[in-house]
């Protein structure tokens, strides 16, 4: 259709031009008037301004979802990323109503990006596709985009706070709540929003990526959050819904909403390129311009700081990287592994050691790379060729990163300095790095240019696999895992690394939880599967086990009450 070429001009406009730094911003205080849609581009970015502020808001998501999980930690690093214990409070499961790293900007952001949903609905109720020389298909699929941004925010709000306030319009306020209302409310609101939109959403058509409509939501993607949100409906509401999950995954899977395929490469879906990749049912459009994923809440912290001479990225050397997110350790500081269940996110690679994803992470120049994590020594060649290895930030020692956390620094590999290993103890060879995104050089044309992946098939293919296996049939689930993992080790492998009966590898209910860590690893969901499996309350490195479940859901925070006296602080938490 020509309205998705439309539709790419606007989204690029809008991510050159516009950001979410100011959430006080009244969005249509200037321009939301009687008189404001006047031609079709004027519809079009009405319609999409609301996705810049979802793909702003992954942010916060990111930063609760992980620091709440088991895989990743902020350590601190000889006197860096301390910051007053507020990383620990996360980490050991300790927020209350004062205390929550990004919390209260996950609620205000969720609630902002639906008041901007909600505005836009109710324009487009009141318009026509006559109007603007739209054909009803596409009039329908615009009029349904902010719906399902609206049933994506609601999501994350049902899943992280539970009770939460309704509010469906911008206009009239009476069909709104002040007070929570029960989670069954906003669970099915979500439910009979996400099925309306299936039916006039547009649907992919052929291979090849999304192309131009990347950043729009397609029936694919309409499916697959209801397959997200069946998925955790016990820990939601308390009703299994395995059944509806299994149901919108299978017809995912069998092309009932398009074509879609797992890629061959692992880091296809994360790459420069990543619209042509038909693994991404959505995405946010990045660019060099706007790539909130290449924030310092998100990927762009999760490297050394001086990683940019290693990566021969100039903006990055003079100081845009840092230390933030690292993974949890497998190593005690006598250089024994830790006998913890969870964590140790580096070790469950290992148990599969021909992992391709285990490489050092390098870039191979064309914009291409090998390699998912950082560690060891990191060499580069200065300005006068001579090789020399990346420095820690605060002290005269070249790093050599290790799968542990203590006070290394010119160490050998091979020794341990002994004492304990915990969270306040660290320096800058403390616990892997990760690049899920490629960190590309100055000379590459694909640097800064990957797509965020919002909705991958491998998460579909994961989900069914797990009602299958909760169910009993163990070999259906492990064939949809071997269906993607098949791409992370060499053919000669197989036989081993498999799960039976395709190959060796034993599958239970353990092993996929680690699997979803695998696959999903820093990619802002660990908490949630945590939870669904009932381990999100056990021990791993550096936590003590919770001596309770009221930290499954979020505190509201301190501005957020006092912002609106109808709302009631979440069960377990101080007024």
């Amino acid at each position: 259709m020509k309205l998705f070429k439309y539709i790419a001009v606007a989204v690029l406009a809008l991510a050159t031009t516009t950001g979410c730094t100011d959430l006080d911003e009244t969005l249509y205080d200037q321009v939301g008037t009687q008189n404001y849609y006047n031609t079709k581009m004027d519809v079009v970015r009405a319609v999409f301004r609301p996705f810049e502020h979802g793909y702003w808001s992954i942010q916060n998501r990111f930063v609760i979802n992980e620091y709440a999980g088991d895989q990743l930690v902020t350590v601190t690093r000889d006197g860096w990323w301390d910051d007053s214990g507020k990383w620990r409070i996360m980490h050991d499961h300790l927020y209350d109503v004062e205390n929550g790293q990004n919390i209260e900007g996950e609620w205000s952001g969720c609630y902002q990006g639906i008041g901007q949903c909600n505005y836009v609905i109710e324009d487009m109720a009141k318009l026509s596709a006559e109007q603007f020389g739209f054909s009803q298909e596409e009039f329908n699929n615009l009029a349904a985009q902010c719906r399902a941004l609206r049933a994506w925010f609601y999501i994350r709000l049902l899943d992280e706070f539970r009770n939460c306030v309704f509010v469906v319009s911008f206009n009239d306020q009476s069909l709104n709540t002040t007070k929570q209302v029960e989670p069954k409310v906003i669970f099915d609101f979500i439910e009979s929003e996400l099925k309306d939109c299936i039916e006039l959403l547009s649907v992919k058509t052929s291979l090849g990526g999304n192309l131009n409509t990347q950043g729009q939501f397609s029936k694919a993607a309409a499916a697959a959050m209801l397959v997200r949100l069946y998925l955790n409906a016990q820990v939601y509401v308390g009703e299994d819904r395995t059944a509806d999950c299994a149901k919108y995954a299978q017809a995912i899977l069998d092309g009932t909403y398009g074509p879609y395929e797992v890629a061959d490469r692992w880091d296809a879906p994360f790459d420069w390129n990543n619209e042509t990749c038909d693994e991404i049912i959505f995405g946010f459009p990045g660019s060099k311009n706007t790539h909130w994923h290449y924030s310092g809440d998100m990927y762009w912290w999760s490297v050394p700081a001086r990683f940019g001479y290693y990566a021969n990225d100039l903006k990055a050397k003079e100081g845009g990287h840092n230390v933030k997110w690292a993974c949890s350790p497998s190593y005690d500081n006598d250089g024994n592994l830790f006998s913890y269940k969870l964590g140790m996110t580096v070790q469950k690679f290992r148990k599969y050691p021909s992992d391709c994803r285990l490489k050092l992470y390098k870039n191979l120049g064309n914009s291409t790379r090998e390699g998912m994590f950082i560690f060891g020594k990191l060499p580069y060649i200065d300005e006068n060729g001579e090789q020399k290895f990346v420095m820690s930030p605060t002290q005269p020692y070249a790093l050599n990163i290790r799968d542990a956390v203590g006070q290394f620094r010119d160490m050998p590999a091979d020794q341990w300095p002994g004492g304990e290993s915990k969270m306040e103890n660290g320096d800058h060879n403390s616990g892997y790095h990760f690049a899920k995104y490629p960190y590309y050089s100055d000379d590459d044309e694909g640097q800064d240019q990957a797509d965020f992946a919002e909705i991958r098939l491998p998460e579909v293919i994961y989900s069914l696999a797990e009602c299958k296996l909760r169910n009993g049939d163990v070999p259906a689930a492990a064939k949809l895992l071997n269906s993607v993992r098949k791409r992370y080790y060499p053919q000669s492998d197989w036989s081993e690394v498999l799960y039976a009966p395709e190959g060796k590898a034993t599958l239970d209910i353990d092993e996929m939880l680690d699997e979803w860590g695998r696959e999903f690893l820093a990619e802002g969901r660990r908490r949630v599967d945590l939870i669904r499996f009932g381990r999100f309350n056990e021990a791993w490195w550096d936590k003590a086990a919770d001596p309770d479940q009221h930290s499954n859901i979020f505190p509201l925070m301190r501005n957020t009450l006092n912002a609106n006296s109808d709302l009631v602080q979440n069960p377990g938490y101080n007024k």
